[in-house]
Parts: C-alpha cells; sequence; structure tokens
C-alpha cells in the first residue's frame, strides 16, 4: 500500500484514526521543576496512555493501515518493550496475530505486559542483549514468515501515528514554547516536529537521549546515522545504537538542539518525580524531565513528555545507586588495612567524616584478609564533604584507592 508522506498533514490524518482509540493524556504542572527552572514546567502524561506508553499511537496506527492480506499474514516487531506493549494491544483489538521480539535485558514487567496485553494473540520472542540485536532478529523472522514488520520509529506510519501528541498538546496548551522529548531512534520526535514546524513554527524543540546511547547526537556530528560502538542499556526505552534513517532527516532539519543526559541524571529524576510528583516514570519516561533542568529555557511554558511509566520495581536498587553515585553522595575506595588492632578504628574515627555512613564492607579476597583490601562504599551527607574526606585519606597511614564511577574497576567491584 501507499505509504503516507511526512509532514503535519499525514499527522493530522493519524490523529483522525486514533482519536477514538487513544487516551488524550493529562498535562501536569509540575511546581517543582518550575521553580528549578525558572519558567513554568509542565509534563505530558503519556506514562498514563493505553499500555502506560505514547508507543501505542505508532503501532496501532500502522496496523490499523495494513490490508486484509497483510492481516491475514500477521505482524512483528523488535521492542525494548514499550512498543511490543502498543502491538499487543493493537493485535488484540484487531485480531491479528502477532511477534513481540524482545532484547533479553528486558524488564520482565514490561514482557509481562506484552503477553497479557496480545490477550494470547502475541508471541514474545528474547534474544540479544541490545534492542539493535532482537531488530535484526525481527526482519529475519519476518523475512522468514512473510509477516508484516512493524518498525517502532523508521517507518512513516509510526512517526506520524507517534506526532498525534503535537496537536492534542497544542490543544492543551496553546502558548506552548518549549517542548523537551526523549530520543531513542527519533520516532517520536520526528513526528512532533513534522506537525509543530508547520503549525506551530515558534515552538522551540529540544530531544534529551541517554548519554549512554546518544546515537542521534553522533549522526548529527558525522552527517549521517552511524552505529555506535557500545551502548549502555540502562535506559532501555530509548537505548538505541543507530538512529533511523527516516528520522534523522527530520531531527536534522526540524529540531533545534538534541542533549546528552547521563544515566545517573535520568535515575534522580525518576526518584524525583515519584517522590514529589507520584509520577511512576520508566528510565526513558524521566529523559525529558531530567533533560529541562539542563538546558537554558527562554520565556514562556515548556513540555516535557514522560514517555512511558513501565518500571519494573525490582530495578530501583540499582536506581538509587545510580542517582547517588551521580549525585557525588555515595563513593567507593579500596582500602588496605594493616594486621593490627585499632586499624579500622582509625579509620572509623579519624577518617571518616562526621554523619557519613559506611554502606559496603567486604573484603576482595574472602579466603585471605591479610593481603586483600576491603571495598568500602561511603554515603556522605553532602556531596560537598568529599574534598575534607579526601585529604584525611591522604594523611592517614592506610592506603586508601578512589574507585571512580565509569571506571573498569568500579563495574567490575559493584
Amino acid at each position: 500500500m501507499e505509504l503516507p508522506e511526512l509532514n503535519a498533514d499525514a499527522v493530522d490524518r493519524a490523529a483522525d484514526v486514533l482519536r477514538p482509540v487513544v487516551r488524550c493524556t493529562p498535562l501536569m504542572p509540575s511546581p517543582r521543576l518550575t521553580a528549578e527552572v525558572g519558567t513554568p514546567v509542565l509534563l505530558k502524561r503519556e506514562d498514563q496512555q493505553l499500555a502506560r506508553s505514547y508507543k501505542v499511537r505508532g503501532a496501532y496506527h500502522l496496523i490499523r493501515s495494513l490490508g486484509a492480506d497483510e492481516r491475514e499474514r500477521g505482524v512483528i516487531c523488535a521492542s525494548a518493550g514499550n512498543h511490543g506493549q502498543g502491538l499487543a494491544y493493537a493485535c488484540a483489538a484487531l485480531g491479528i496475530r502477532g511477534t513481540v521480539v524482545v532484547p533479553q535485558n528486558t524488564p520482565r514487567q514490561k514482557r509481562r505486559r506484552i503477553l497479557d496485553l496480545g490477550q494470547g494473540l502475541v508471541e514474545l520472542v528474547t534474544t540479544g542483549s541490545t534492542y539493535d540485536q532482537a531488530s535484526a532478529a525481527a526482519h529475519e523472522l519476518a523475512e522468514a514468515s512473510g509477516a508484516v514488520h512493524v518498525h517502532p520509529f523508521d517507518d512513516p506510519r509510526t512517526i506520524v501515528g507517534q506526532g498525534t501528541i503535537a496537536p492534542e498538546l497544542v490543544e492543551q496548551l496553546p502558548d506552548l514554547a518549549t517542548l523537551v522529548v526523549p530520543v531513542g531512534g527519533g520516532g517520536l520526535i520526528s513526528g512532533l516536529a513534522l506537525w509543530m514546524r508547520a503549525r506551530r513554527p515558534d515552538v522551540r524543540i529540544i530531544g534529551a537521549e541517554p548519554a549512554g546511547a546518544a546515537s542521534m547526537a553522533a549522526a548529527l556530528a558525522v552527517g549521517e546515522p552511524v552505529v555506535l560502538e557500545e551502548i549502555d542499556t540502562f535506559v532501555d526505552g530509548a537505548a538505541v545504537g543507530k538512529a533511523g534513517v527516516l528520522t534523522f532527516p527530520v531531527v536534522r532539519d526540524l529540531v533545534d538542539e538534541v542533549v546528552s543526559v547521563p544515566e545517573g541524571a535520568v535515575c534522580t529524576e525518576m526518584l524525583e518525580l515519584y517522590q514529589v510528583e507520584g509520577v511512576i516514570a520508566e528510565p526513558a519516561g524521566a529523559l525529558a524531565s531530567a533533560a529541562a533542568k539542563r538546558i537554558q529555557v527562554g520565556e514562556g511554558p515548556v513540555v516535557a513528555i514522560v514517555s512511558g511509566g513501565n518500571n519494573d520495581v525490582s530495578r530501583y536498587a540499582e536506581i538509587v545507586e545510580r542517582s547517588l553515585v551521580h549525585e557525588g553522595l555515595r563513593h567507593y575506595f579500596l582500602v588496605t588495612f594493616p594486621q593490627e588492632p585499632g586499624a579500622l578504628r582509625h579509620f572509623l574515627d579519624d577518617v571518616l567524616v562526621e554523619g557519613a555512613d559506611i554502606v559496603l564492607f567486604e573484603y576482595t579476597k574472602k579466603n585471605n584478609r591479610e593481603t586483600g583490601p576491603a571495598l568500602v562504599g561511603i554515603e556522605l551527607e553532602s556531596a560537598g564533604d568529599l574534598p575534607g574526606l579526601l585529604d584525611r585519606m591522604d594523611a592517614s597511614p592506610l592506603t586508601i584507592e578512589l574507585v571512580p564511577p565509569g571506571s573498569p574497576a568500579f563495574s567490575f567491584l559493584l
């Protein structure tokens, strides 16, 4: 069939198709972010969308457009979780069989939801360690089976479907000035930019992608999509190793700026969203609001899209850990204690700052404590306490080595 053009009119037509299906998600003011940013900040709550993510907009729009013979062949997609849930919802609603291929690190909660939403019509396949590996497998399965491949971001039908947030948003907030959008492969921001540039060219559009998987920034730097050598898959909903072929030129030509957000800052924002606003966001869902605090904004309201709320509660220990390390509140050291009385007491009394807590104490050689240092985790009340702590460590007769975040030793020991 003929694919829709990538323009604002196509987004409006997609909105007509989706209006009876998807939810018009709320726009929620955030006093916390407003105070931090210095201008009104609102959250577009796509975490309250069907399947708890905006991804259902693109998946449903694409699948709804298929002809009878294509529906008979079934559909298949690769997904980090949310797009697969959108496909599963569409399959159940339209009576179409589907397959979702996810990487092995996809949270259990997302995998279970895919099967629940599919209502027996959807099969789940788990393979590879990244979205890109799952995508390659999905393409192979589609070619072998004849199923229609439903791309999560690099298909015109997906792009314009995801872009339907734009007219909905402007109707809710006519004086919108800045829009901050999470970026993985670029489908969402491309659809939004197509509509905004034609209907509201005054709106500033900022993309936010995880620093550990900044594929769009890499593409913009060299002028074409490139494969990242390594990616951090923690922000699983946006951990894409190569920007889309269709989405890249749209972002290049229509988006004002793309910024990278450290994974630790995403974790801090996830915790603040939960503790202050009561929003349970997944990592990708907190990307835009985390970025809003890191960009220069002008006058007028800022909207950050909370793109998804499919977070696995079992990940919160890691979320807290990454946040504390990023905020400079938790540090790890290798401490060699001499085998003599009072060595540990000296460390506790003369080295640690008042209020500091030892959150981890573990000998690195459990079978020979006389030759192996201890790994000691210390949590500070303030990041400003670190210089004094390091000075006391330097003055101590103990051998103490800081394990810097991001180092091979840090990832190996923790």
